[in-house]
């Protein structure tokens, strides 16, 4: 099948399929004649492991070592377990971290029921007011659940 039938099959789109080929998730593809990619039921079943992980949250090197376990079938799994073990905990940071700001903007919503003048609104006045430095506050902006380094 031709890149574009793959991409429609496995709901990506055609930059991704290549961009997971040029990071090495996903193995190059025969080509034909005319120079077109061919990729065979082994690339699609791939894609899909790897659109599984990246729902999950994993990142491309988690993947990669998911997909080398994947690879060889005779060997002990305990990769994977720690792999999945590790992933867990920075998920449930994650959560702990969302739960804080959850707190956070809910006490900053209080202060104003939305019935006053812009300049006397308790959000904005709130908002308005200096922040501890970055290093200081008990978390930043929550992205992913990996931890940036």
């Amino acid at each position: 099948m031709k890149i574009g039938e793959l991409a429609r099959r496995s709901g990506v789109k055609v930059e991704t399929v290549r961009y997971y080929e040029r990071e090495g998730l996903l193995p190059e593809p025969a080509r034909s004649e005319g120079n077109y990619r061919l990729y065979r039921e082994a690339h699609a079943e791939r894609l899909d492991f790897i659109r599984h992980c990246r729902a999950l949250d994993m990142t491309l090197d988690e993947i990669r070592a998911l997909l080398v376990c994947q690879d060889d079938p005779e060997q002990p799994c305990e990769e994977a377990d720690a792999l999945i073990e590790a992933h867990l905990g920075h998920v449930e940071q994650r959560i702990a971290q969302l739960s804080r700001l959850k707190v956070e903007l809910e006490g900053l919503r209080r202060r104003c029921a939305g019935q006053g003048k812009v300049g006397e609104c308790g959000i904005l006045n709130e908002l308005s007011q200096p922040v501890d430095p970055p290093e200081t506050l008990e978390h930043a902006h929550v992205g992913g659940v990996h931890p940036r380094r």
